[in-house]
């Protein structure tokens, strides 16, 4: 098996809120390299813009992927919509509640795609991540590069023993059917 990318992390939140899914020590991964000159880090706000060209650029798919199950991205979003959305993240980040990483070319000037790691909603595992790539990298060597990384990067990483990929090792629909969490 490759070895786990060279990652940086984040110093342990400064909140006492932290979730129950993570231990209270966790320090979560503050760049991550991918392949190319790319990397995953957590997004923030200010990543509005190019946020918004990556999501409404592959809109269609992403609602054929994530529509159902969250309601996302809704053909009419807002850049203020997307902001909003893009503040929550950032500050559930920050206090351990799920996490959302962005994938950039070297330079930052393009957003390629995102990674979500969150607390199970469903019965059955310990955390429930999914990706995606904006609609020009679908089946390029950088999508195969990020589907090769997440399991890997995922268990070298973070302190999960039975994570689920959503979309990848079951689908959407059958994810949907299972029960709900306590």
């Amino acid at each position: 098996m490759p070895e786990a990318p060279d990652v940086e992390h984040a110093s342990p939140p400064t909140t006492t809120q932290s979730a129950p899914w993570l231990p209270p020590d966790f320090v979560h991964p503050t760049r991550v390299p991918v392949a190319f000159g790319h990397h995953l880090r957590p997004i923030r706000e200010s990543d509005v813009d190019l946020d918004m060209v990556a999501v409404m650029g592959s809109q269609p798919r992403l609602w054929q992927t994530y529509g159902r199950a969250w309601g996302w991205p809704p053909a009419s979003m807002t850049r203020e919509q997307d902001r909003v959305d893009l503040a929550r993240h950032e500050d559930e980040m920050e206090r351990h509640l799920s996490f959302n990483y962005a994938m950039f070319d070297a330079d930052e000037t393009a957003l390629l795609g995102c990674v979500y790691i969150d607390p199970p909603e469903k019965t059955g595992a310990d955390a429930e991540i999914s990706w995606w790539v904006v609609d020009e990298c679908v089946g390029t060597e950088l999508e195969a590069a990020l589907d090769a990384l997440v399991p890997r990067w995922i268990a070298a990483d973070w302190p999960f023993t039975g994570p689920r990929y959503v979309g990848r090792d079951l689908s959407w629909d059958d994810w949907l059917a299972l029960p709900d969490s306590e």
